[in-house]
């Protein structure tokens, strides 16, 4: 008999929930309020919080009884092996036990039960009563006193944290729940005890991936990981990964040692160590067990990577991110790692995965993490069964071992399967069955090569391993993704996930036996007599319509909530997302998420908002109701809740750059206090281009600016490749008073990378560039800077002045072609630093421009003309004053233009040329003649 045998077979548990007494009291109150109810009533009534030394006792029974039920249910549903007894028969009266019909109708009450704010639990989850006893029992609220033991505050997170696991979708009351606890226990999670301190932060970290706060789970990480000594790094060794690669390329690999090995040098390596056979407690031999590893089997790819044996060999490398104990590791034969080091790995694994995007840099990023797992045998089955699940994931997606990583995760669910099934024969061989009808046709394991359940449990909470559902569910997810439809069908049928099945047929545009298959779960005929035990589709209603489906069905699943959302998208039908609303008791917030996104595709505005509205008070954690929330608000011009939305948004995830770049947008809409008190706004401008401070109203909005300010510069920060951002942050960083000139420099420069190439000088924003130049020239000292704009001086200072001037020599002077405002300031810009030459050449160009965009065929207009009339003039003038200077960078003696005569009569000259037969009497005419006799004269 095993540990959680004897503590549910113990008198306690008889006396609690009167399994041996005579008489029906007890099976009628639980098949009519439920067996949840009656746990707490009887709870109420055997826990005496008065009798001080009587509650103790009763309160570590109690904890001994729920740790025991916890562990068997994830035995039964998660690791295996198969309980060696029935819990039904230790827990329900024997009336209940004995008879199935009764049995199976207190399981689906408690199913119900388990259901929160219409997210309902898998509907045929094994032995669900010892999941129920133990979150009954973790929460009973008498139990926790403020002299609670710091284990039993860790049990009620961890019962909270599986019930959200067991959940289709996170609900904030659990989530809400699950981290007041952890607040309140913050304080206590220091233990004398290193392992125990790392296991417990390790499954913190587990618990915030799920809920996406990666930047917290990495933060736990590393304090795992100094609490260990645990040391690790990703880089790169020289090596082969193909079978016909002649040169060592780089290869990434994660380089790790436990604080166990880094003491110990005598610690054998994987080859040594675990790859053969191993002494038991009678001296013999026996292999270590843990789950078959499937070969890769590649015409091209190895099995592993071939890491140079030179570069194994060298010494250890002068690399100062790397750690010295690891420096020397040889990366195809490092030392085993010890259990929560191999956890702390695949957490970080999958912590990358959760906050990177899913393309190809992040699964080669994650894959390292998972092989040296591996490569480590990691001497614990489910964290070795762990480390094939996030390597099957990952091969998933990769032609060449897309069918290594099927077929891997077709043996982990067949492991799955027949580690969670009791047997139903003497021949282990045979075909074995439960409940549910899921079935496997491998062998069961002889006991010498599987490990106990104590092992599979041991680190089962910092793991987080899917349920045997959830990894049917997946494989089945991935035989659609590879276009194997009819298998995945197949697998969701036998677990009578209709709703899954039924998107299955609408993403393969079969919307019309979708609908039917959800229907049939949520309607029955009108001339059907009652409701089925199981709402199967039949084989012979293939061809039927669903206008027959009318009458609801007098007792719904307990997912009905989700199907009516799903029959909704697929009918188009918001009366559905009413009706979802209506069987969850308005609590299923995707029902008015549903709603909410139909009435904003109809326009209707004001209705969306108070759907995502009512969406938010059943679940306020949810991110994306929130970004929805303030979009809407922001096109109802409602600009303080937009500000609200948005800033709630980010609080669930800081690292949503929309959500950051949209609430800047609402922050500069804000009205400011003037305003608010009657006053009259003035329009925004760009003061830093006014020669004169502004004051009252514009110092009032000043404080909303510099906020969206700061918003959109975490928003660029974290979306750099987004040029609608950068912009958005270049408008309003020229609003702020004093400007923040480096900033605004930052920003074009980045506009001028991003858009460069599709739009050339169109991404410049003339107005800034003049502003940034005039700011230049009165605070940087003439001359200064020269050699900068050379390429000189690598090593100089980040300033105001460097910026500018490798702004415009390196990226705004390449794509000027047609801007004669561009061409002119830099010819300012270039006179500042003592270029003259330069400064010429910028005045030609600018007068080409003008002279080029002038066309006598299409009457061009008077300002057309006037632009070339001021063009001359300004080369004509530049000429004469710049003309005889010394040229920069040029021999001794060389002047810059030294025929500046000859030219300026050119220019001239070509200018009434074009104006002669149009222009000849105009004012504009008048002066350049006049230019033109006073250059004769000279």
């Amino acid at each position: 008999m095993d540990s959680s045998e004897d503590a549910l077979a113990s008198s306690v548990v008889e006396v609690l929930l009167e399994t041996t007494v005579e008489g029906n009291s007890a099976e009628s109150r639980i098949l009519d309020a439920g067996w949840e109810q009656y746990l707490e009533a009887r709870l109420h009534l055997w826990v005496q919080p008065k009798h001080a030394e009587l509650f103790q006792d009763q309160r570590d029974a109690l904890y001994k009884i729920a740790a025991a039920a916890l562990d068997a249910f994830l035995q039964s549903n998660v690791t295996g092996p198969p309980l060696p007894y029935n819990p039904a028969n230790r827990l329900f009266p024997h009336g209940i036990a004995a008879d199935v019909v009764k049995l199976r109708s207190a399981r689906r009450r408690i199913i119900y039960d388990l259901s929160v704010d219409g997210e309902a639990v898998y509907h045929l989850i094994p032995n669900i009563e010892l999941f129920c006893l133990a979150k009954t029992i973790f929460n009973f609220p008498t139990l926790f006193t403020p002299d609670t033991p710091l284990h039993m505050q860790w049990a009620k997170v961890t019962v909270n944290f599986w019930h959200q696991k067991l959940l289709n979708e996170n609900v904030s009351c659990l989530q809400e729940s699950i981290y007041q606890d952890l607040e309140h226990i913050e304080r206590n999670i220091c233990s004398k005890d290193n392992q125990s301190r790392a296991s417990r932060l390790v499954q913190r970290a587990t618990i915030h991936t799920h809920y996406g706060f990666d930047q917290k789970a990495r933060e736990d990480l590393r304090q795992a990981t100094s609490e260990t000594g645990f040391v690790f790094k990703l880089t790169g060794r020289l090596g082969k990964r193909t079978k016909f690669q002649e040169n060592d390329l780089s290869q990434l690999v994660v380089l790790a040692k436990s604080a166990a090995a880094a003491n110990d040098q005598s610690v054998l390596s994987p080859q040594t160590q675990t790859n053969g056979p191993t002494t038991d407690s009678l001296g013999g031999t026996r292999e270590t067990p843990k789950p078959e590893a499937l070969d890769l089997n590649d015409d091209t790819l190895l099995e592993a990577i071939a890491f140079s044996k030179e570069d194994a060999s060298a010494s250890p490398r002068d690399e100062p991110d790397i750690p010295t104990s690891l420096a020397s590791l040889d990366p195809s034969n490092q030392p085993t790692l010890q259990p929560l080091d191999s956890i702390i790995l695949l957490a970080y694994a999958s912590s990358i995965t959760n906050m990177s995007p899913a393309d190809g840099l992040t699964r080669e990023e994650t894959l390292p993490y998972a092989a040296r797992v591996l490569q480590g045998s990691s001497t614990n089955w489910q964290i070795y069964t762990q480390a094939l699940l996030v390597r099957s994931r990952i091969e998933g997606y990769k032609s060449r071992t897309v069918e290594r990583g099927v077929l891997q995760l077709q043996a982990l669910v067949d492991q799955v399967i027949v580690e969670t099934t009791p047997l139903t024969s003497d021949n282990p061989s045979i075909e074995v069955t439960n409940d549910s009808g899921t079935s496997s046709f491998l062998p069961r394991p002889k006991p010498s090569e599987a490990a106990s359940a104590s092992e599979r449990l041991q680190y089962i909470h910092q793991l987080g391993s899917p349920t045997r559902w959830e990894l049917e569910a997946e494989l089945a997810s991935r035989w659609v993704s590879l276009g194997g439809l009819r298998t995945a069908l197949e697998i969701y049928e036998r677990l009578e996930m209709w709703a899954e099945v039924a998107l299955c047929w609408a993403a393969n545009d079969r919307e019309d036996k979708a609908k039917k298959i959800i229907r049939r779960q949520l309607y029955r005929s009108a001339t059907a007599n009652g409701d089925p035990v199981k709402y199967e589709p039949s084989i012979q209603d293939e061809d039927t319509g669903t206008d027959t489906l009318t009458v609801e069905r007098d007792t719904l699943p307990s997912d009905a909530p989700r199907l009516f959302c799903i029959l909704g998208d697929l009918e188009g039908n918001p009366s559905m997302y009413d009706r979802a609303w209506d069987v969850s008791k308005d609590r299923y917030a995707r029902a008015q998420r549903s709603l909410g996104k139909h009435h904003f595709n109809q326009g209707d505005l004001h209705k969306s908002e108070e759907a995502y509205v009512k969406s938010l008070k059943v679940n306020a954690l949810n991110h994306s109701t929130w970004f929805s929330l303030g979009c809407i608000r922001l096109q109802l011009e409602d600009w303080p809740g937009a500000v609200d939305a948005f800033a709630r948004a980010i609080q669930i995830d800081d690292t949503d750059a929309e959500s950051w770049s949209n609430m800047a947008a609402a922050l500069l809409q804000l009205p400011s206090e003037a305003t608010v008190n009657g006053a009259k706004e003035d329009p925004p401008i760009r003061p830093f281009l006014d020669d004169e401070e502004t004051d009252g109203i514009r110092r009032d909005l000043q404080k909303h600016i510099q906020s969206a300010f700061t918003a959109l510069k975490r928003a660029a920060a974290l979306k750099r490749d987004s040029h609608r951002i950068w912009s958005n942050l270049l408008n309003v960083a020229v609003r702020l008073t004093p400007p923040p000139y480096t900033d605004i420099i930052v920003a074009q420069t980045r506009l001028i990378e991003l858009l460069s190439k599709s739009q050339g000088e169109e991404c410049i924003d003339v107005e800034v560039m003049e502003g940034l130049v005039a700011h230049f020239i009165a605070v940087a000292p003439a001359g200064g800077g020269g050699a900068v704009g050379n390429g000189e001086g690598n090593g100089r200072k980040r300033g105001f002045e460097n910026m500018l001037i490798e702004l415009i020599d390196q990226r705004m002077m390449p794509l000027v072609t047609t801007s004669r405002r561009l061409y002119l300031l830099t010819a300012r810009y270039h006179l500042h630093l003592q270029r003259p030459y330069a400064a010429l050449q910028a005045y030609e160009k600018a007068w080409r421009v003008a002279l080029n965009r002038f066309d006598v065929a299409s009457q061009t207009t008077k300002g057309h003309w006037d632009d070339i009339v001021d063009a001359t003039v300004e080369l004509t003038d530049a000429y004469e004053s710049l003309g005889e200077r010394p040229k920069e960078g040029g021999t001794q003696g060389e002047l810059v233009a030294k025929d500046w005569k000859f030219k300026s009569r050119s220019a001239a000259r070509g200018a009434l040329g074009r104006g002669r037969d149009l222009w000849e009497e105009s004012p504009g005419w008048r002066t350049l003649q006049g230019k033109m006799d006073d250059l004769k004269r000279r």
